[in-house]
């Protein structure tokens, strides 16, 4: 029994099932984790998140801003960016059954034994696990309340407020813990939040540095993440793992064995 990570699939199912193949992936006995963004950019969103759901309990995936934003424009397709390569989901005859499992999907997963926690971007300095798995379910509850959720879908956009207080409300405070753990990139150590740049370690805007840079709570946690494909799979900080490799910009898609550290990339275009 072994669990992998697999970075960002955008739509990516051919790389996907690459790795999987290679790895004699067997959903009866292993577990595939996957750090969010499971659609979009990609030529396959819509087999994808098929493929995924297929697997059952042998795949468990945490949101991404890619995926909240696909639930956004099955609410108003107006949303829908020249980018995006979602119509396919949304013109899906089981699109309903597709998004209502999306929506069952966590922002953050934790697993004791292997003391490893999965996000789609991170977590801030300034949060505990604890701390980010209790707030991660005041979205998760949301998300899968059928009267609440239209209204946080419209609101969920921006970059407002751009720094954590346990006092916040309402949507300002689920946008807030939205941004931090399935947009953020840079930080302070206060946890104030810079979202506009995208690029590489060295684009960090003054006064601002990589979220894992900062001494964390939990020191001996591990995490997994994904969305900064400009990282290109590479963090030198230990027990942090960035598994996005830009697939879906023509890199390598990166699959980790969660037990023995051994990362596998494939080579095959999406």
């Amino acid at each position: 029994m072994t669990t992998y990570a697999v970075g960002d699939i955008q739509g990516c199912l051919k790389p996907l099932k690459c790795l999987l193949a290679e790895v004699d992936f067997n959903p009866s006995q292993d577990t595939l984790w996957a750090v969010g963004d499971l659609v979009n950019r990609g030529p396959d969103s819509l087999e994808t998140l098929r493929y995924l759901d297929s697997l059952g309990n042998a795949c468990i995936s945490v949101l991404g801003n890619h995926d909240l934003h696909l639930l956004a424009a099955s609410r108003d397709a107006s949303r829908l960016k020249k980018s995006d390569t979602l119509l396919a989901i949304l013109k899906a005859p089981d699109r309903e059954q597709l998004l209502g499992n999306l929506r069952q999907r966590p922002l953050a997963h934790y697993d004791a034994g292997l003391n490893t926690l999965m996000v789609h971007a991170g977590i801030p300095p300034i949060w505990s696990l604890q701390q980010a798995l209790t707030l991660a379910a005041e979205v998760e509850q949301v998300l899968r309340c059928d009267d609440r959720l239209p209204w946080y879908l419209d609101e969920m956009y921006g970059n407002k407020p751009d720094r954590w207080k346990d006092s916040l409300q309402g949507i300002d405070r689920l946008r807030a813990i939205t941004n931090y753990l399935t947009r953020m990139r840079f930080c302070q150590a206060d946890g104030t939040l810079e979202l506009k740049a995208k690029e590489g370690l060295a684009s960090a805007p003054k006064d601002f540095a990589p979220w894992f840079s900062f001494p964390r709570r939990d020191p001996q946690l591990r995490i997994v993440f994904g969305h900064w494909a400009a990282l290109e799979g590479r963090c030198e900080v230990p027990g942090i793992h960035a598994l996005d490799s830009g697939c879906v910009w023509g890199g390598q898609m990166t699959l980790m064995n969660l037990h023995s550290g051994e990362r596998l990339q494939c080579d095959c275009q999406a």
